[in-house]
């Protein structure tokens, strides 16, 4: 079994939709083994997002994650890392796959609803930073 961080971003915490995400998280075999609403501080976010730290859209990233609260979680499963970022879709919606969570309720390549590790060792630092 593996577990991996997902992230519930701020606009679909303010839309009103975490139940859909979470019903989806469950229906497609997840266990939540740990979940809870978190705002990130700037500090939390520069270093949550550290790797794009050079990038052009990093201050989007940072301002974007901390916009609001967003809901964390510890999702554990075979396959987990794998499973879930399948599940998310593409970063950018409009790339998406018809399904996928980020295609159903990402607005945009910024406010594209939910974050998934891409490796066991990314996760496992995001659950530390986020879960401690």
């Amino acid at each position: 079994m593996e577990v991996t961080y997902a992230m519930i971003k701020p606009s679909i915490v303010k839309s009103n939709q975490v139940g859909r995400i979470i019903d989806l998280i469950e229906r497609n075999g997840f266990e939540i083994e740990s979940m809870k609403k978190v705002q990130f501080s700037k500090e939390l976010a520069e270093t949550f997002y550290q790797e794009h730290a050079s990038k052009p859209f990093f201050g989007g990233l940072v301002a974007g994650i901390t916009s609001g609260p967003v809901i964390a979680l510890a999702l554990k499963k075979d396959n987990a890392v794998a499973d879930w970022r399948k599940l998310i879709g593409a970063t950018n919606p409009a790339n998406a796959e018809i399904g996928t969570i980020r295609k159903m309720y990402g607005v945009s390549l910024d406010e594209n609803a939910v974050h998934g590790s891409d490796a066991l060792s990314t996760a496992d630092r995001e659950l530390k930073l986020v879960f401690g």
